[in-house]
């Protein structure tokens, strides 16, 4: 068997090819990294302006809806009445009847229910304070809180005492917990109110 070489002129050509695109790869590896940071200014360039034009077109809509209302405001024409009064005044006549302006609606408060006035407690005691808040209604941990004006860790722990010693009922129905008043609440209630100096 004879291997057969090839002409030399076939193996230059080879290598040459091979160098060459070696020399190739090393030259496109050393431009990359300048031509990437060109095109990322760019690209931070564009969405800059991009930025900025959506900005432009959104102070462009505005101005154009400021414009819009300030033409649909007009100036209300004055009533035939007042304009005559208007006109009598100006001619120092004395007017007895100027134009009746509309009337405004009064503000007329609505009357409070009829509860049984809470009679002066200490608003020390949290516990008595708040047998008497909830002696007519029903309130839950967070009304009760803002009331007291206490923190939400404090009112829990208050009602969870008062649930434990049994001074108040919880309905466990309806989240957030509602408490009312119990029987025996309602006789230490009962005991404050004739004997104020109890505490």
């Amino acid at each position: 068997m004879l291997i057969e070489i090839p002409d030399p002129e076939v193996i230059i050509s080879v290598i040459a090819a091979f160098f060459i695109g070696l020399g190739g790869l090393y030259a496109f590896y050393k431009i990359r990294p300048m031509v990437k940071s060109n095109e990322s200014v760019n690209t931070s360039q564009n969405e800059r302006l991009e930025y900025y034009e959506r900005q432009l077109i959104d102070m462009k809509i505005r101005l154009d809806s400021l414009d819009i209302q300030k033409t649909q405001e007009k100036q209300p024409e004055p009533s035939q009445e007042l304009t005559q009064f208007l006109e009598k005044l100006t001619k120092n006549e004395t007017v007895k009847n100027p134009p009746e302006s509309p009337e405004k609606p009064k503000f007329v408060p609505e009357n409070p229910p009829n509860a049984p006035r809470m009679p002066n407690l200490d608003h020390s005691n949290s516990v008595d304070y708040v047998l008497q808040l909830i002696t007519h209604k029903a309130m839950t941990s967070r009304d009760l809180q803002i009331t007291l004006k206490r923190s939400r860790e404090h009112t829990s722990r208050l009602m969870k005492k008062l649930f434990e010693d049994g001074y108040v009922n919880r309905n466990t129905d309806s989240k957030p917990y509602t408490y009312s008043i119990s029987e025996k609440g309602k006789e230490k209630i009962r005991l404050l109110e004739s004997n104020p100096i109890i505490q």
